[in-house]
Order: C-alpha cells, then sequence, then structure tokens
C-alpha cells in the first residue's frame, strides 16, 4: 500500500473519530471535537500544515489561552511590525485582522479556523523574510539560481520549541552584508525625506584638478550630501575634491583617476530613490542566497565584474573579471555550483550558437578562412576544408564541430575552472588582456574570464600542495591538455548585486548592466512592496 493511501487513511480516520467526538468534554486547554474536525478540514490539501497538528495533537499554536501562545501572537505582532525594515510587502500579512477575528470568536470552529489563518499568514511570512518573496525565474529566467527554501512544517515545529521572541529574530539572514543593506535602507529613507542629495551635476567636458565654476560647485556639493567630502566653500577643483571623487570613483566600480568624466557624473547622479530600489532588491537577493556559501568559496559579481575567494569570511584572493555581453544570448546567468577541477592547456570546443551563427558566414566567404579553428565531422574525424563550398550549409544544417587546439592564442587561454552545469558556463583565462582595463567589462559570451588565472589556480591549488606554482607550471609546460582534479570541491556563486557593502560599512553601487534588477524591483513592487518614502 503506498505511503499516500495510508496517510490518507489516518486523516480520515481522524475525522471520523472528531465527529463522532463532538459534544464530548474539550482536551486539553480546549482542543475539542469540533475544533479538531475544523483543523482538519482546514487543512486539507496542505501537506505540511495538516501533519504538524497531526503530530502534535491537534493542539493551538496561537488562539489557546495559555501563556505562551498568546506570546507567539505578541511576538509574531510586533515581527510584522518590522516588515518595512526588510523591505517585504508592507500589507501582505494582515494579522490584525486575524486578531479582530480571535477577539469576537463565538464558537471552537471558529478558533480552530482563525488557528489555520494564523499558521498559513506566518508560513507564509517566514518563507518570505527568510528566502524572499518572488522566485528568481519567474522574473528572469537567467536568474536560475536554487532558493534554500526551508521545509514549511519546520518553521511551525521550531516555533513550537523556541523563545517566541528569539525566533522570529533568527528568520532573516543573519549574514554582515544582509545587516549593511538593512541600515543603507534606513539610512537612505532620512536622506530622501530631508530633500536628497539636492542638485544634480550638469553634464558637460572633463572636470579635473584646477578647474573652477558652477559644475565644479555643484560637484562638490553633491560629494558633501553624499558625506564623501567635508563642508566647504571652495569653487576650485582642489585636492580635497580630487580625494572626495577618488574615493566615490572606488565605491562605485569606477576608473579611480579623481577626474569627473561622463562616466563618473552620470553616478553621482542617481537619485537615493533609485539607490534604495538598488538596496532593497539587494537585499530580497540575499534572502536567495540565505544559505551556507561554503568555508571558502568563490564569488563573482557580474555587476562588479570581480571575482573572489573568501577563506572564513574573508577576502583571500581578487581579480578583475569579464562577463557575458548584455546581448539577451550572451548574459551570464546566476547560479551556484562547485568547482571540481581546472583544465590546463585546453581545447575550446567552439559552442554551435558561436560556430553557425558568428563563423559559419566567414567561412561561407572563404573556406580557409579561421585556420586557427579544426573541424570534425559527426564521426570526430578531421575535416579537409579544401574544395568544401560552406554555402551549402545553413545555421541548422550544418554538420561539424569546431574546435581550437591548445595554445597561447586559444579563446580559453591557458586554463579553465569547471563546475559542470547545464549552462555551460565556466571561469577561464583568456588571450584578449586588454579588455580587463575596461571600466564596464561586459564582452563574453557568458563565461568567466579572469584577469589574473595563474593566481586563482595557485589559489586553489594552495589546499592541496605544499608548491601550487610548481604543480601548475609543471603541467603548463608540457603543452598538453591535462585535467587537475581539485581534492576539495569548492563552492561557487555567480551572483549579480548592484548595492555592495564593505567591511567598512560604506554602501557602493554599480550598474543594472543586464537590467535585472528593474525587473525584480517592478515584480516586488507588483507584490506589495514600497520605498515608504
Amino acid at each position: 500500500m503506498s505511503s499516500n493511501v495510508n496517510v490518507t487513511i489516518k486523516w480520515c480516520a481522524a475525522l471520523i473519530f472528531a465527529a463522532a467526538s463532538v459534544g464530548a468534554p474539550a482536551q486539553a486547554d480546549f482542543v475539542s471535537a469540533a475544533y479538531r474536525l475544523t483543523v482538519a478540514e482546514a487543512t486539507q490539501g496542505d501537506k505540511a500544515l495538516r501533519e504538524f497538528y497531526e503530530e502534535n495533537g491537534f493542539e493551538p499554536l496561537w488562539t489557546g489561552r495559555n501563556r505562551e501562545d498568546r506570546a507567539r501572537r505578541a511576538a509574531f505582532v510586533e515581527m510584522l511590525g518590522n516588515t518595512d525594515l526588510h523591505g517585504l510587502p508592507s500589507d501582505g500579512y494582515d494579522i490584525q485582522d486575524l486578531e479582530r477575528q480571535l477577539s469576537s470568536a463565538r464558537s471552537q470552529s471558529d478558533l480552530a479556523r482563525i488557528e489555520i489563518a494564523f499558521s498559513k499568514t506566518f508560513l507564509e511570512f517566514a518563507r518570505d523574510i527568510q528566502t524572499g518573496v518572488l522566485k528568481p525565474d519567474e522574473v528572469d529566467e537567467q536568474i536560475a539560481r536554487k532558493v534554500p527554501l526551508r521545509d514549511r512544517k519546520s518553521y511551525l515545529t521550531s516555533l513550537s520549541q523556541s523563545t517566541p521572541k528569539a525566533f522570529f529574530r533568527s528568520l532573516a539572514p543573519s549574514s554582515a552584508e544582509y545587516t549593511r543593506l538593512a541600515a543603507e535602507k534606513m539610512r537612505l529613507r532620512k536622506i530622501i525625506a530631508q530633500g536628497g542629495w539636492g542638485e544634480t551635476v550638469p553634464s558637460g567636458e572633463l572636470m579635473g584638478w584646477g578647474a573652477s565654476g558652477p559644475r565644479v560647485i555643484a560637484l562638490r556639493n553633491r560629494l558633501i550630501a553624499m558625506e564623501y567630502l567635508e563642508p566647504n566653500y571652495s569653487n576650485v577643483f582642489d585636492d580635497a575634491l580630487t580625494s572626495a571623487l577618488w574615493d566615490f570613483q572606488e565605491d562605485h566600480g569606477l576608473k579611480a583617476d579623481g577626474i569627473a568624466g561622463p562616466s563618473t557624473v552620470s553616478m553621482i547622479n542617481v537619485s537615493a530613490v533609485e539607490r534604495l530600489k538598488s538596496v532593497i532588491v539587494a537585499m530580497e537577493r540575499e534572502r536567495w542566497t540565505n544559505m551556507e556559501l561554503g568555508e571558502r568559496h568563490v564569488l563573482v559579481n557580474l555587476a562588479d565584474f570581480h571575482a573572489r575567494i573568501f577563506d572564513d569570511g574573508k577576502v583571500t584572493f581578487e581579480s578583475r573579471s569579464v562577463v557575458g555581453h548584455p546581448d539577451e544570448d550572451r548574459r551570464s546567468p546566476e547560479f551556484s555550483d562547485k568547482i571540481e577541477h581546472m583544465v590546463v592547456n585546453p581545447t575550446w570546443n567552439v559552442p554551435r550558437s558561436i560556430a553557425t551563427k558568428e563563423y559559419l558566414p566567414m567561412l561561407q566567404e572563404d573556406n580557409l578562412a579561421l585556420d586557427y579553428l579544426n573541424l570534425f565531422d559527426p564521426e570526430g574525424e578531421l575535416v579537409d576544408r579544401t574544395g568544401l563550398d560552406f554555402t551549402e550549409f545553413t545555421e541548422e544544417t550544418f554538420p561539424f564541430d569546431m574546435k581550437q587546439p591548445p595554445s597561447n592564442g586559444n579563446a580559453l587561454g591557458l586554463v579553465k575552472f569547471m563546475f559542470p552545469n547545464r549552462h555551460n558556463i565556466y571561469l577561464h583565462d583568456t588571450p584578449a588582456k586588454s579588455l580587463f582595463a575596461e571600466e564596464k567589462r561586459a564582452f563574453s559570451h557568458g563565461c568567466i574570464r579572469l584577469g589574473s588565472p595563474f593566481e586563482f589556480a595557485y589559489a586553489l591549488l594552495a589546499l592541496q600542495t605544499s608548491d601550487p606554482y610548481a604543480v601548475f607550471h609543471d603541467v603548463l609546460e608540457t603543452g598538453v591538455e591535462t585535467v587537475i582534479p581539485l581534492d576539495k570541491h569548492v563552492p561557487v556563486h555567480l551572483i549579480y548585486r548592484t548595492a555592495v557593502g564593505s567591511a567598512e560599512d560604506r554602501m557602493g553601487y554599480r550598474r543594472d548592466v543586464y537590467g535585472r534588477d528593474a525587473l525584480i524591483w517592478q515584480a516586488l513592487e507588483n507584490a506589495g512592496v514600497e520605498l515608504g518614502v
């Protein structure tokens, strides 16, 4: 007999027992037969609720007369009073109405229905604050993140066994970044209430040391309002203004040169309201990754164009990165996985989309073009291009695999770092080193290029050998494609954060290069999240 049939029979027996007992004396703390019957009916179709109340003898969590139930209700009401702090829907949890219903309940059945309504509201809130209001891939399918949802029954069980206030405080993410974001949210709210950061800086020519005039004054006033510069009345672009601008540029992922060009002025002119939206979105994103990231893990912030290794919460390695181009079919997705091995002297297996859309037209013009690439037929045999007429093929009928053998000019460079996934995304070296000097580094077809790939390899190997440099270069110098396994797989998280905290607790911001944060904000707003300004 299946488990589902067993559960159904067991539940029907509970209903029959409850119905047969109507009118019997109340059980402990008023759990009467009528109460049991209504709870049983109200939890049909909700496995977590049904099992919790069955396993606990239908005892109430919220509607009992005892001190514990009153304490849970009070703690829940208090927590719901702070939903705005967390960027949750402002009117998504109507507990006031439930309390009104509770105060006017006329029967045990009324109490049972209110009990289950309380629990359903609680379960919705608990999941929202712990793992997010939205489903990421419903906002954008390229946010392919598996949200670490908790078992719904475990929320009820934990609440029943915990001190209510402590339990509710434990629900929100406990990361330092979430704490920084919550503090920034309240700071921005105050700034907006006071009128924001004042007038924007007019567009115009580059401004640097020694400049003067109205635009310099506007820049000075804006940086003072943003707390990058002490109040002063200078109308000259002096050392103090240069230093303040430099700090702003570093905090916002800009080229730090102390010169106010179009890119810097554009970032300075973003309003506090827009920054508040970024923070609320980042808090939702932090809930999506509310899990153990790993004592050692790799974090790639796509919007920040950097890859970092964290050990015990501290950055131990950092490299500039190049991420997917903003074109829809080239953007880097967001997900988590584990780096299992590295491939030194890799072969580049050209993705079919690149082979047919980019390279086939070139071959149709000259069948000997792209001579650094080898073509292989479906049987894996090397193809001689001499005499081939590529105009006979279309994107759909092109029958060849294209590969680039290991070399210094290989598109993957000299090493790639693999975490096998359905997106075919990995980290790798590149011969196009000049791109790492760019401020906005979104040029790839989706994979992540590293500015310091050898150093990244040394850092990964350092946990399994006393001489990672020698191990890596002994393999590299062979010129032969070789896999080096990692003894311990390293979690890697591809995230996208436009609001970025720092250990100094000063928030920096990045551009929304893929427009994903704008989509998330719209979805949050549709769900009832408000700026509160």
